[in-house]
């Protein structure tokens, strides 16, 4: 899942970040949105892991309170936007093999993850929205990760139902 929609700039200053950054209130209210509409499909998570940059944990956070599952919710750096996916592949292949994971995180490494896995193709065409889902079958876990692409759903599709 990306992130939903986020503040465009902060108070500048020393301390101003990127990764400081909120979600806005219609981005919050978007994504309790799509967390119910995903909560009625009859989803279930073992486990949420966010970036943790605000906006996807705050994204993350919104998610674990209507699946109840606060408690199972970790920020990993592997999921920064400039993190190496191969990191993020070995991270992965450590939980249990029938786990149901929650990843929140970034454009464009997201959508390059998710074509890589899916495709063999990082470059691939697929574009993840804010707040977008996508669903994945792990077909094979490590070294080479690869993954069958279920779902592929935008916000508006999930706010529409």
């Amino acid at each position: 899942m990306r992130h939903g929609e986020a503040v465009k700039n902060i108070q500048s200053g020393p301390s101003a970040s990127d990764a400081d950054r909120p979600l806005t209130m219609p981005g919050k209210q978007e994504i309790e949105e799509i967390s119910y509409f995903l909560k009625n499909l009859n989803i279930k998570f073992s486990l949420i892991i966010s970036s943790p940059l605000k906006r996807a944990h705050q994204t993350a956070f919104i998610v674990s309170k209507i699946f109840k599952i606060a408690n199972n919710l970790e920020d990993w750096d592997e999921l920064k936007p400039e993190a190496a996916k191969q990191a993020l592949i070995e991270k992965l292949s450590k939980l249990k093999e029938d786990s149901t994971i929650l990843l929140v995180g970034h454009e464009p490494f997201l959508s390059s993850f998710i074509s890589e896995i899916a495709f063999g193709n990082p470059g691939g065409n697929l574009v993840l929205k804010k707040g977008g889902f996508a669903k994945l079958r792990i077909l094979s876990n490590f070294p080479k990760m690869t993954a069958e692409l279920r779902w592929l759903l935008t916000p508006r599709l999930m706010r529409r139902t």
